[in-house]
């Protein structure tokens, strides 16, 4: 009952404002942070100003992102990127913003889209601003640590491994191509601001808006959060799709509790031959 009232809550706005968190891509195998009570399901990621500061904090990433990249950088898009990528090539999708670094929406089709924590197909320099292709980084890693690339451990959300019990002092971490700096992944790390550019942009997509529909969120981080936040001040009404507690319930106009491709189904159902949904 509660999908078709998600049924009818899209059909009725033509300009939605979509937030998706990593509920989405949890059929992709990509694992996600928080339990459905919005606690964290492990020991939260590594902070922005710990993996500056720390040579250890860098190698023991880079280290258990060799291992992880080898999955996450597979990864393909499931029912749920096609189902909003549908939404958008029928023209009802005012912006896609996704907490998301997986860049699965783009590989399902979504065009206009935000990745508000950035993207993690890429590396880039903290010194000169360029930015690496992460495959590419991946061979140069693992040619410097081969003894590495043969390990494997169980995933962690966005290309992480559980790889514990070993000595990361040996690893050795590539340094900038271009002037020797020093590299990160070209995402938002806890404890670093979202570009200001992505911030407006996504505002500005929510003032061309109707409604806002949250897929896969938790909505636990304030960088999503304050969209929610914001429609509500401005009356627009908030729908969410996501199993369990988020920080925003009580600003909800909807919400259901259920797989987030079942709930999304209908977006599907009629789809031309050809169109995203086949991809």
């Amino acid at each position: 009952m509660s999908d078709a009232v998600l049924q009818t809550f899209v059909e009725r706005h033509r300009r939605l404002f979509v937030l998706t968190g990593a509920g989405c891509s949890t059929a992709s195998g990509i694992p996600d942070y928080r339990a459905a009570d919005g606690s964290w399901k492990r020991t939260p990621p590594v902070t922005f100003q710990a993996f500056m500061a720390e040579a250890h904090t860098r190698r023991r990433y880079w280290a258990r992102s060799l291992v992880g990249w080898r999955r996450f950088g597979r990864a393909q898009p499931n029912a749920v990127h096609h189902a909003l990528a549908r939404l958008e090539a029928d023209g009802r999708c005012a912006l896609l913003v996704t907490q998301n670094v997986d860049r699965l929406h783009q590989a399902a089709g979504s065009v206009d889209a935000v990745d508000l924590h950035g993207r993690l197909d890429r590396v880039r320099c903290m010194a000169c601003e360029a930015r690496l292709p992460r495959a590419a980084f991946q061979v140069e890693l693992e040619a410097r640590n081969p003894a590495w690339a043969a390990l494997d451990a169980a995933d962690a959300p966005d290309g992480d491994a559980d790889l514990e019990g070993v000595d990361f002092d040996g690893f050795r971490v590539p340094d900038c191509p271009h002037c020797g700096g020093l590299l990160k992944p070209d995402v938002v790390f806890f404890g670093e601001n979202v570009p200001r550019a992505d911030v407006e942009r996504a505002f500005a997509g929510l003032g061309r808006s109707d409604a806002v529909l949250v897929v896969g969120s938790s909505l636990m981080v304030y960088s999503g959060f304050r969209f929610v936040k914001k429609a509500v001040d401005l009356g627009l009404p908030v729908a969410a799709v996501n199993r369990g507690r988020t920080r925003a319930d009580p600003l909800l106009s909807l919400k259901v509790e259920d797989d987030c491709a079942a709930a999304l189904g209908f977006l599907l159902a009629h789809a031309a031959p050809g169109a995203s949904s086949a991809a």
